[in-house]
C-alpha cells in the first residue's frame, strides 16, 4: 500500500515537514492521530478549506486519525498571519453559530464515527484558562525575540500589532499540547501561512513531553497568476450551497486556466494519477474534457453526485444551444421588482455578477453582459416585463456565467 505522504507528495500538497524521513516512516508502520484547525471566521467553508478536507481524506483513507479542531476560541483573537490590519472581533454567539455549520459540513467528507475521529472546539479549555498560570507553563517557552521573525508578526510591526494578537501564537501552539495530552495527537497539519504557528506547537510539545511530534504543511491553493483560488469579482466561492450553487462551483471550475487543470486534478479530486497524466500532454480545446471533469468530480465530493449531474446538464443545455434547463441558478422576483424601474444594473447586482455600479457599469460597457439572447446596451437600460420569456428572463454575464430571474 502507498505510503500516504508519498500519495501527498506526488499529487502536490506537501510544502514543509519537520524531520520528513522520521515522518515518513512513522505514517508507514502506524495509525498517526492528526489534526487541522479550521477558525470559524464566516457560516460556511470555502473552496480554500476544501484543499485542507482532500488531505484529511487522503490521510483517513490511508488509516489515519483525523481531530477536526473547530477554533471556537482562537477566532475571539483572529490569527494576524497574512492580515494588514486586526481581524474585526466578532462576537461568542456568531463564533458558536459559524462552528455549528462548520461542523456540519465537515461531517460530509470526513468519517467521525466512534474511533474513526474527532471533533474538538478550542473554547473549550482557551475560554477557561487562568491567566497568570498559562503565562507560567506556556508562556515561559516563547521568546519575543523569535516571535518577532516570523513573516506573520514581522510583516505587521510598520502598521502595529496589538498584544492581544500577539498571543495568538501561544493559544494555537497550546493547542497541539492539549490534543497531545488528550488524544495522543502527533501531527498537526495546515497551510504554509501557518508554518511559524505551527512550528510553535510543535517545539512547545516536544519540549514539555520529550517526545517525536511532527508538523506539515501543504500550499496555498492558488491559480497560476498567483491568486488565491476561490477568490472571484463577485466574492467567494463557499462549500454551503446556498451561498453558492452546485452550478455556480461546476462553472467555476469547468472555467479553470488551462495551466491549472492538471494541477487541480491532482489536488482536488481523488482520481488515480495514471488518469490525469494523458493531461499533461494536451493543451488548448483538448483540455475542454479535463477542465469538464475537474469541475464534476468537485461538484460530486461536495455536493454528491446527483447535483453534480445536474449541474452538467445545466452547462451542456446551455453551452449546446439551449437555455431550458431548470438547473440553472434563479432568483424570483415579484411586482415590486419593477415598482423601482430597475435598470441592468440593479438585475445584475440582485443576482450577484457585481458588487459595485461601478463595476457593473465597466462590464456593461465591455460587452459583458446579455439580456436573454441580446447584448444590454447600458448599465441604466429598463428590466420590463416584455423581456421576460414564460416568465423567464435568461441573465448572461460574459461566456459562461448564467443567471435566470423568475416571475413569481
Amino acid at each position: 500500500m502507498t505510503n500516504v505522504f508519498d500519495t501527498l507528495k506526488e499529487r502536490g500538497y506537501l510544502d514543509q515537514a519537520t524531520h520528513e524521513d522520521e515522518l515518513r516512516d512513522l505514517l508507514a508502520k502506524e495509525p498517526v492521530t492528526f489534526y487541522i484547525g479550521f477558525d470559524c471566521t464566516a457560516d460556511s467553508l470555502t473552496l480554500g478549506h476544501y484543499l485542507q478536507i482532500m488531505v484529511m481524506q487522503h490521510m483517513q483513507r490511508a488509516g489515519h486519525i483525523p481531530i477536526a479542531l473547530i477554533g471556537g476560541g482562537t477566532t475571539m483573537i483572529g490569527d494576524p498571519s497574512g492580515k494588514n490590519d486586526m481581524r474585526k472581533i466578532m462576537t461568542e454567539e456568531t463564533i458558536d453559530y459559524n462552528a455549528d455549520q462548520f461542523k456540519k459540513q465537515l461531517s460530509h467528507f470526513v468519517d467521525f464515527s466512534e474511533g474513526k475521529g474527532y471533533f474538538v472546539n478550542n473554547k473549550d479549555w482557551l475560554l477557561d484558562l487562568n491567566f497568570v498560570n498559562f503565562m507560567r507553563e506556556i508562556g515561559v517557552h516563547f521568546t519575543v525575540n523569535r516571535m518577532l521573525t516570523f513573516d506573520c508578526y514581522k510583516n505587521r510591526m510598520d502598521q502595529g500589532l496589538t498584544f492581544f494578537e500577539f498571543s495568538y501564537m501561544l493559544m494555537q501552539s497550546y493547542d497541539f499540547l492539549k490534543l497531545y495530552r488528550d488524544h495522543n495527537c502527533r501531527l498537526e497539519l495546515g497551510g504554509s501561512d501557518q508554518w511559524s504557528n505551527m512550528l510553535g506547537g510543535y517545539e512547545l510539545v516536544r519540549k514539555l513531553e520529550q517526545d517525536k511530534v511532527y508538523a506539515m504543511t501543504f500550499s496555498l491553493l492558488t491559480t497560476a497568476e498567483g491568486k488565491k483560488m476561490g477568490k472571484t469579482e463577485s466574492g467567494t466561492i463557499w462549500l454551503d450551497p446556498e451561498k453558492t450553487s452546485p452550478y455556480d462551483l461546476y462553472q467555476y471550475m469547468r472555467n479553470t486556466d488551462d495551466r491549472d487543470v492538471v494541477k487541480f486534478l491532482k489536488l482536488l479530486t481523488h482520481l488515480p494519477l495514471e488518469d490525469i497524466k494523458p493531461f499533461e500532454s494536451m493543451e488548448g480545446a483538448e483540455l475542454n474534457k479535463g477542465k469538464e471533469i475537474l469541475a464534476y468530480e468537485v461538484v460530486k465530493n461536495i455536493h454528491g453526485q446527483e447535483e453534480a449531474e445536474k449541474a452538467r446538464d445545466a452547462a451542456k443545455a446551455l453551452f449546446g444551444g439551449g437555455k431550458d434547463s431548470e438547473n440553472i441558478p434563479s432568483t424570483e422576483i415579484d411586482d415590486s421588482f419593477f415598482a423601482e424601474d430597475p435598470k441592468v444594473i440593479d438585475a445584475i447586482k440582485l443576482v450577484g455578477f457585481v458588487k459595485s455600479n461601478s463595476e457593473g457599469r465597466r462590464l456593461v460597457d465591455q460587452g459583458g453582459i446579455s439580456l436573454g439572447d441580446n447584448k444590454a446596451k447600458s448599465f441604466d437600460e429598463p428590466i420590463t416585463k416584455d423581456l421576460f420569456v414564460d416568465g423567464e428572463l435568461l441573465l448572461r454575464k460574459g461566456k459562461k456565467v448564467y443567471h435566470k430571474l423568475v416571475l413569481k
